[in-house]
């Protein structure tokens, strides 16, 4: 179930809804738990027991912690995080890297004269990747007395189960909602902003990311010796837009049903296209997993605290991390690896050299970085990036005609760029504060906030059901979490 499909918007949503506002507030978590254990089963059946062993385990871990920080026993305090760790990490490994290094080892063996090896395919969890960084979050932020030890089962479980961030982010770590879990306050206002900011990215999903995506998806099914280099720019452009308000709109969903239910969840994408240096870009762009690397991983190391090779194989590590965490394919791996040594670059020097720069040239700069290493995020093999590499180059021959263009670029897909490419920039924020400094300062003119909000909220919210009810068309970004 998505959040974009007619039976979460017509059935589950509004009904889940209803039983929480009408719970008494002490059973308010219960009702959340159970409709968030039934969303994820909904689409997983069986494989829900994979979220439910991540809970327990992590509970246990955690009270394991706790009984050794109140005995004075620091070092079995260490022992058990390292070991929570080691166990979250190999369930992530054991459902979503199983495949891909059994596949790798075989043609190691195979090239050695040892036989292949023989791995039938395992099923990925919905979701995985995120409850598990949620969970690891969890047992950090208890070692690190940031937070205390969580002895109710079940507001543990809310945590890591908690259906509006579950599927696609964002990461949300304890710290940031313990003590939301345990008390918030609800507001008409707040829910109000929840549904404006739900529908908000609805729209985004579906009416901007799949006509898009649609347009990159029939770029990419060419083969190299089809592929020109406009329909090659035309291609990466379109993911890179349908990429951003896709996941941005997943997003802004989560964050919108948070609202409804009274959390506040921080925001997860910041305009990143406007970014001026690779550097600024993940500051923009998925904030929760960039913060979250940055947090548990690149700051335990030594940060840039320590030698200079030692700074630079911290940034290694850790996009070669990113990279396979957003799946398991070599493919992710040197688009992380890209971003590590753009940033590295950064790092030594190149970041004082480009801030010298028109700062046009310095979003070109960024821009030419993230579509060029999108290729790699979006073909299906590195034989296909490097042949699309190629074309955006203008290195192939290849010549298309109008028809292929119009065959690739329908009305959808054109007006999807018309509205998509302006709203990449920070021009709707800019035009609220104009409005409202304008509303502000005329007396009884709050009708030019409202009005126009509601009609373009209205609009938006009938189109995409309309969208939603003639289309099948949902692909998921980075294939399966």
């Amino acid at each position: 179930m998505v959040f974009s499909s007619p039976i979460f918007l017509f059935g589950f949503l509004p009904l889940v809804l209803l039983f929480y506002y009408v719970s008494p507030r002490q059973l308010r978590n219960a009702v959340l738990l159970a409709a968030s254990i039934l969303f994820y089963a909904w689409g997983e059946g069986f494989y829900v027991g994979v979220m439910l062993v991540s809970i327990l385990l992590n509970y246990l871990c955690g009270l394991l912690m706790g009984g050794a920080m109140e005995a004075g026993q620091h070092v079995r305090v260490r022992m058990w995080l390292a070991l929570g760790i080691a166990a979250n990490v190999l369930l992530l490994i054991s459902f979503k890297y199983a495949n891909f290094i059994a596949d790798n080892l075989s043609v190691l063996t195979g090239a050695l004269g040892l036989g292949r090896l023989e791995l039938a395919p395992v099923h990925l969890p919905l979701g995985i990747s995120f409850f598990t960084f949620q969970a690891i979050s969890y047992i950090v932020d208890v070692y690190r007395k940031e937070v205390p030890v969580q002895r109710n089962l079940w507001n543990l479980a809310l945590y890591i189960s908690l259906f509006p961030q579950l599927i696609a982010g964002p990461i949300v770590r304890y710290h940031d909602v313990a003590a939301q879990i345990l008390g918030r306050s609800h507001s008409l206002e707040l829910f109000a902003s929840g549904v404006q900011r739900f529908v908000y990215g609805l729209a985004k999903k579906v009416l901007l990311a799949n006509p898009l995506g649609e347009v990159a998806d029939n770029v990419f099914a060419l083969q190299g010796d089809e592929l020109s280099m406009g329909l090659a720019w035309i291609g990466i452009l379109a993911y890179a837009l349908q990429i951003y308000f896709d996941f941005s709109g997943y997003s802004d969903m989560a964050i919108g049903l948070g609202r409804m239910f009274g959390f506040r969840f921080l925001e997860n994408f910041n305009y990143p296209y406007i970014a001026r240096s690779l550097r600024e870009f993940w500051r923009r762009w998925h904030i929760s997993l960039s913060s979250w690397f940055r947090d548990y991983v690149y700051i335990p190391l030594g940060g840039s605290r320590v030698s200079t090779p030692r700074v630079y194989a911290n940034l290694f590590l850790v996009f070669v991390l990113t990279g396979f965490w957003h799946g398991a394919s070599w493919n992710f791996l040197l688009w992380g690896l890209s971003h590590g040594v753009f940033l590295a670059a950064e790092h030594a020097g190149f970041s004082r050299i480009l801030a010298r720069f028109w700062a046009p040239l310095q979003h070109a700069y960024l821009l030419l970085v993230v579509l060029f290493t999108w290729v790699f995020f979006r073909a299906e093999s590195l034989g296909q990036s490097l042949d699309y590499l190629q074309a955006m180059a203008g290195l192939g021959a290849v010549q298309s005609s109008a028809l292929d263009y119009h065959r690739v670029l329908r009305n959808e897909a054109l007006l999807a760029f018309a509205v998509g490419l302006p709203l990449c920039l920070p021009l709707y924020r800019w035009l609220k504060e104009k409005v409202a400094g304008l509303a502000l300062s005329q007396p009884g003119a709050a009708w030019l906030i409202h009005v126009p909000r509601l009609t373009l909220l209205g609009g938006m919210f009938f189109l995409s059901l309309l969208k939603v009810s003639a289309s099948t068309y949902n692909p998921f970004i980075y294939f399966r979490f």
